[in-house]
């Protein structure tokens, strides 16, 4: 038996600037886009990993409308966990992002425990971190 991750869900507030920051800003590439029931589940990925993929969409869309409330609260919050994205060159990789207007966090540094990452907050509040892939 194996198993291994195939999709990755992040709530977002606005699907279209979402997308933006994912696709334009980190690079991924957008693979699918859905809309049903007037909400839209985009699908993105990385060459790197072609059999992962990153879903975004709002809080409500396929939820009941109080657990789309609880989410849509969390969010606002910016308590809803983080994502993690490795690169080989986080250096770059943070220009790229800090010259798409995005929130800066922490600027490239090597932590204590191993890795140099940086971190943003996404168009929607979500905490988003780039560490350097392992060598």
């Amino acid at each position: 038996m194996t198993i291994a991750l195939q999709y990755c869900h992040i709530t977002v507030n606005d699907v279209d600037e979402s997308l933006a920051f994912y696709r334009d800003a980190l690079g991924l590439a957008l693979k699918n886009d859905v809309a049903s029931g007037g909400f839209r589940w985009v699908t993105l990925g990385s060459p790197e990993q072609p059999e992962v993929d990153i879903v975004l969409s709002e809080p409500h869309a396929g939820r009941s409308q109080a657990d789309g409330d609880v989410l849509q609260e969390l969010l606002t919050k910016g308590v809803l966990p983080i994502t993690v994205f490795r690169t080989d060159d986080v250096d770059a990789a943070f220009e790229r992002v800090r010259a798409s207007g995005a929130e800066v966090l922490q600027e490239p540094i090597d932590q204590a425990w191993g890795p140099r990452d940086c971190a943003f907050r996404d168009p929607s509040g979500n905490m988003v971190r780039i560490q350097a892939a392992k060598s």
